[in-house]
């Protein structure tokens, strides 16, 4: 597993253990990863011991219950229900994945342990700072971009075979799990964009209604942008939503290769 981006000669230690609610017939531990940049305190493990029968099913219950009932200091990012998912991405028990959708009971071991996804720089506890990686999203110019004006009376319109050409790439939550499972992506983030930003320019190179492909694919064949993929595969792996990022990029290869030809 990648390590995470922390002060110079820091030292995870093991933290605080809360017990479970005497009485508890069922419960389970929740080892979580702590680090509060504005003290000058090591990152360490808290244990947390979570009486299921009085929880939900999925891994964020157990969190929200943990910073309900034991530590109202835990930080981490959720956005369910609110139209914009991806946002508890985090690493449990090796795995980069949402923890909105990470059942409890499919977890393995006698603790579940969750850390901050890897290689990301790490603002406190679960939260890692996405600034860079949204950059990169911008920096593809996820949108239409044409250059012929609009119908008039209509949208502009494209059969279901176009539309099924990038439907797989519109499932992408952004939230980061492939990118941030990427081997390649650690060594070379500063210039290589990695899967979920290689999936989503996809994305429009595919859209039969933009009118930028050969600017697009212009923009991406470089020696980093692109091609540090390795085809390693744990983009795919990992992804809580099942899509294939390795597939579009190989398909953004494809094309570039093809205008050599």
């Amino acid at each position: 597993m990648a390590q995470f981006r922390l002060p110079a000669n820091s030292v995870v230690k093991q933290g605080k253990t809360y017990a479970a609610p005497p009485g508890a017939k069922r419960s389970k531990k929740f080892v979580v990863y702590r680090y509060d940049p504005d003290s000058e305190a090591n990152p360490r493990l808290d244990t947390f011991e979570v009486d299921l029968d009085d929880c939900g099913p999925m891994v964020l219950d157990a969190l929200i219950k943990i910073k309900s009932e034991f530590d109202p200091t835990l930080a981490f990012r959720r956005s369910c229900r609110e139209a914009i998912c991806g946002s508890c991405a985090m690493n449990i028990n090796g795995g980069n994945t949402i923890a909105c959708t990470k059942k409890i009971e499919d977890t393995q071991g006698d603790a579940v342990k969750i850390y901050p996804l890897p290689h990301m720089s790490v603002i406190k506890d679960l939260v890692t700072d996405f600034t860079h990686f949204f950059a990169q999203y911008a920096s593809v110019r996820p949108w239409l971009r044409t250059q012929t004006p609009p119908p008039p009376d209509r949208e502009r319109l494209q059969s279901p075979a176009e539309r099924a050409a990038f439907d797989d790439n519109e499932r992408c939550i952004l939230c980061a799990c492939c990118s941030s499972s990427c081997p390649s992506y650690w060594w070379n983030s500063d210039r290589y964009l990695g899967p979920a930003i290689l999936l989503l320019a996809h994305r429009f190179i595919a859209d039969s209604r933009d009118e930028a492909t050969g600017e697009r694919l212009d923009e991406l064949e470089d020696p980093y942008k692109l091609y540090r993929c390795h085809t390693i595969m744990n983009c795919t792996a990992t992804c809580p939503k099942g899509i294939n990022p390795a597939k579009a990029i190989g398909k953004i290869k494809e094309l570039i290769a093809a205008r050599h030809v």
